[in-house]
Formats: C-alpha cells, structure tokens, sequence
C-alpha cells in the first residue's frame, strides 16, 4: 500500500469532503420537515437503489465472503445508527457544534487505526489532528446560539462520531476483499432495510412536508452518500485510516461557507479563523518531515577536522 495520494485519490477525497460538508447544511434544513428515521431511511434507500443498479451494470458480482462482516458492521453502523443519531442531534445542537463532536470521529480513527490496523502513530499526525481539533473547536464556539445546545444532541453526535471510527477502521482491511462500490452499496442497502420500519412516517411526513424536503433527500443519498462514501472507499486504498481521516478536519470550515451561502448566516472573524487553524491542521497532518538522504558517500572525516562545525546541506 503507497502512502502518497496519486491525482485520482486526490479529487476523490476533495469530492468526500465536499459532499459531507454540504451534508450538514441539508440534514439541518430538512430536519425541520422530517424526523430522524424516516431521513435515514430516505437517504439509505435512494443510495442504495442507485449503487445497485450501478453495481448490476458494471456486473461485480457479489462481495467475497471475508467481506461480508465488515459490511454488515458498516451497515449497521455507519450507514443506519450514525444516520440516524446525527440526523437527532442536528435536531438539537447547532451545525457548528456538531461539526466539532463528529470531528472526533479522526482522532478516534487515528488511534484504532494504530493499534488495530498497525499504522503507528506518527507525531505529525497528532500535531496536525491538534491542530485542526482547536481551529473546529473555535468555529463551534462562535456559532453556537446562546448555549442552546442540549446534552442529549451532543451525546447523539458523539455516537455519530464513535460509529463513523469503529467502521473506517472496519473499512479498510474489507476493502482487500470487495470494491468501494460493493461496500457502499450493499451497507446503504442493510441500513435501508433495517429502517424499513420508518416506511409509513417518510411518505406522511414527505407529502405533509414542502417540495424541499423531497429534494433534500434524494441530494443526501445522491451526493453525500452514494457518491461520497463511494470516493472515500477509493481513497481509503491509497493511505492510512488515519490520515485519510484527518483529511476530514476541513469539512466545518466549508460548512461555514456554505451557511453563509444557503442560510444565510454570516461567520464572525472569529469563525473564519477558526476554519483557517482547521486547515492548517490538514496541512500538518498531510506533511512529511524533511528526509535526510543515505545515498551520498559521506567523506572521511579527518582527525584535524574534528573539531570543525558540520555543513549542514
């Protein structure tokens, strides 16, 4: 496996990050209309039908056998739960706020990424996730309203986070064993049928709601869940778990950008500092240290030379 993004990965992880933070936007505005379940199912079930027929056009076949529990785990998780309780906790907190709690998920990654999948922790990764976790802290702080924010929203955002750890972890050593289109569309397909339940609610409430709430879930299962959980598989195959996690520290800056845009709501110098401090942090993450070449013959040192400063290259 190469550590280093090749132009493909790239575009498929600025897509991912896209897709996720717009994602915060839409779940905000269309949980006014509907409920949690019913959003999860809407958005899992469009996911699901579109990569289905994807998957029946390209003819990929089943998964493997050694795919099938990180599926289902995936399924279960990252696909149904995490959803499901980011969809509430958006209902209760703020998008600024929300954006920080599931911004742990990274650090979380980092750590079972290292200690699981024997990616080491390397100190340029948790100087830049240190980084970027202040810079999302600051942005959650100036956008918060008051101090409105519940603990019950915060503690369903910090299952989200938990959830979306435990199934990047889960991800990546499946991905040896099926295609990002296999893992995404079979797990959107387990989420939906585990919230089938939700079927009754969804229609009521989509025929009660305004034409927007329609609209925001097929963009949610269109865009944020076929296609960017679909971009993040392929990336995954390119670098660590916790790299390609930290990546994700961007996503609050742009979710700022975007509220300014489509609610408009105007950050405060405050916020875009903060977004900026989150980039930098990415930046960190993503760096490496400055390599000290082996290959050249070193010259023999002299006995009258020792005393002589090294010249540094």
């Amino acid at each position: 496996m190469s550590d280093k993004f090749n132009a493909r990965a790239a575009i498929a992880i600025g897509i991912t990050v896209l897709c996720w933070a717009s994602a915060f936007v839409s779940i905000r505005d269309a949980g006014r209309h509907l409920d949690p379940g019913p959003l999860t199912l809407g958005r899992a079930g469009v996911a699901a039908v579109v990569l289905l027929a994807v998957w029946a056009i390209r003819r990929e076949g089943l998964p493997k056998r050694a795919a099938w529990p990180g599926i289902l785990t995936a399924g279960i998780l990252w696909f149904g739960l995490y959803m499901v309780a980011l969809n509430w906790g958006e209902q209760l907190v703020d998008a600024g706020t929300a954006a920080l709690i599931v911004n742990i998920g990274p650090i979380l990654i980092a750590l079972l990424g290292g200690w699981l999948l024997k990616e080491g922790f390397p100190p340029r990764l948790f100087l830049g996730m240190a980084v970027s976790f202040a810079g999302v802290a600051v942005v959650s702080l100036s956008m918060s309203r008051d101090g409105a924010a519940s603990v019950l929203g915060v503690l369903l955002c910090l299952v989200s986070a938990i959830t979306y750890a435990i199934s990047v972890v889960v991800q990546k050593p499946t991905l040896k064993h099926c295609t990002s289109l296999q893992f995404t569309a079979f797990g959107n397909a387990i989420a939906a049928v585990l919230c089938l339940p939700f079927a009754p609610l969804l229609f009521s409430e989509l025929e009660a709601a305004p034409s927007s709430a329609t609209l925001h879930v097929l963009y949610l299962g269109l865009f944020p869940t076929a296609l960017a959980f679909l971009t993040w598989g392929y990336a995954l195959r390119f670098t660590t778990a916790g790299k390609l996690g930290a990546t994700t520290y961007v996503v609050p800056a742009i979710v700022v950008g975007l509220s300014w845009i489509l609610l408009d709501e105007i950050p405060t110098w405050l916020t875009l500092a903060g977004g900026a401090l989150a980039l930098v942090g990415v930046a960190i993450s993503r760096s490496r240290g400055r390599k000290q070449s082996n290959d050249a013959p070193k010259p023999p040192v002299e006995a009258t030379d020792a005393a002589a400063p090294a010249v540094k290259s």
